[in-house]
């Protein structure tokens, strides 16, 4: 999996490292407003993806009473294959009926999946991909014959200070330096009071990039009653909006009897609060980033659910089926046709390749049936011949008797 998200790390990076670079050009060289405009410009560059999802979950939505309905036919035929059988393709008709793949969801989601880790990644780890900041840190670590690591046994005084991180890492140790608390950069330049004064100027501006609005981005916030914890609490408070505006319109078909939905609602309460929990003890910039990208996408949500409110489910299954019939024809395939609209039964959608089938099955018959009567006539005809000979035969033999 790291083989995946590594490369996508990588390429997010350097667009954040461009974006605050430009950032710094206007005089707002600052982390917490780079991760705010960064994860706006990926939202909008994965705008189709979330567009897909709000679509699908609405259809969904809509479709559940009809899968559901289909499902409680069967529900005492578990152990007949055919019957399941059954189930599968009435399952599928309305899936068809409305324009959608059965796996269209699972798909967005292993899209999204790998580019959400990466950014887990990058904001967890902002100074090895902004080169601008990296700078100040390999300033003070050095590269061997200057900085902390021109001292014998730094790596070892490193430890005293914080024994979680692999000082004989150069990648690990600028993490580790960025997670360092106001206490303990004291206790680093009383360690090396020689490199006092270089330890100082960097981690001045360090700090000047790090802070924002009084929330030091590098540092977790903690449990203390502080600003800080208003990042974490907004975590939580923001995705549980975001969770509930993604479902707006969609409460009609919640079912409380349905475990599916009941584990749904569950999910709904719990993510938030692990969200803020999983926020006070990660770095603040992490946490920003997950407000930002709920807020964002709350804002998308609504856009989205009211554009699709407005233009009405026929007309999104409508353009669904345009697609589909696209891609079959670009296949050589012919197009899908629905009697009626999106509220017809499942049972009622058929296509014309289906229909063709049916057809020929039918000829197929039809043909067998004109075989087997012409050959239970000839079999006949053969019984007949036999009979007539058989008679012929007595009746000579009689004769001869005669004479």
């Amino acid at each position: 999996m790291n083989n995946i998200i590594q490369p996508i790390a990588t390429f997010l990076g350097a667009i954040l490292d461009i974006l605050y670079k430009g950032l710094d050009v206007i005089g707002i060289g600052n982390v917490a407003i780079a991760i705010v405009v960064f994860t706006l410009l990926v939202k909008l560059l994965m705008l189709p993806l979330t567009v897909k999802q709000q679509k699908m979950s609405k259809l969904t939505s809509i479709m559940n009473p009809e899968i559901k309905e289909i499902q409680n036919k069967y529900k005492d035929k578990r152990g007949d294959q055919d019957a399941m059988l059954k189930m599968q393709a009435e399952t599928k008709a309305v899936y068809e009926k409305y324009g959608v793949s059965q796996w269209g969801s699972c798909v967005q989601l292993l899209i999204q999946m790998p580019i959400l880790f990466a950014l887990y990644q990058v904001f967890q780890k902002i100074p090895l991909y902004i080169s601008s900041i990296k700078v100040l840190f390999t300033n003070i670590l050095g590269n061997g014959s200057t900085g902390l690591s021109s001292i014998d046994g730094y790596q070892d005084t490193l430890s005293s200070i914080a024994s979680n991180v692999d000082w004989s890492s150069t990648k690990a140790a600028i993490v580790g330096l960025n997670s360092f608390s106001a206490d303990q950069w004291n206790q680093l330049k009383d360690a090396f009071p020689s490199m006092a004064p270089l330890i100082t100027e960097n981690y001045d501006k360090i700090k000047q990039v790090n802070t924002f609005l009084g929330v030091n981005m590098s540092q977790a916030p903690g449990f203390s009653l502080s600003l800080p914890i208003l990042i974490p609490i907004l975590a939580g408070v923001t995705q549980f909006i975001s969770v509930k505006v993604s479902q707006a319109g969609m409460s009609q078909a919640t079912d409380d009897d349905n475990p599916a939905a009941a584990s749904m609602k569950m999910m709904t309460l719990f993510m938030p609060i692990m969200s803020a929990f999983i926020a006070i003890s990660v770095p603040a910039g992490l946490g920003l980033y997950w407000i930002a990208t709920a807020v964002i996408q709350t804002i998308m949500y609504i856009c989205i659910n009211r554009y699709y409110d407005k233009i009405g489910t026929d007309a999104i299954v409508q353009k669904n089926i345009e697609k589909r019939n696209k891609k079959r024809a670009k296949q050589g395939l012919p197009a899908e046709t629905i009697t009626k609209n999106a509220k017809v039964s499942a049972k009622k959608v058929t296509t014309e390749d289906r229909v063709r089938n049916l057809q020929a099955k039918k000829d197929a018959n039809d043909k067998k049936i004109a075989d087997l009567k012409a050959a239970a006539k000839n079999v006949n005809h053969s019984k007949a011949g036999s009979l007539a000979s058989k008679a012929n035969m007595v009746s000579e033999y009689n004769e001869s008797n005669k004479k």
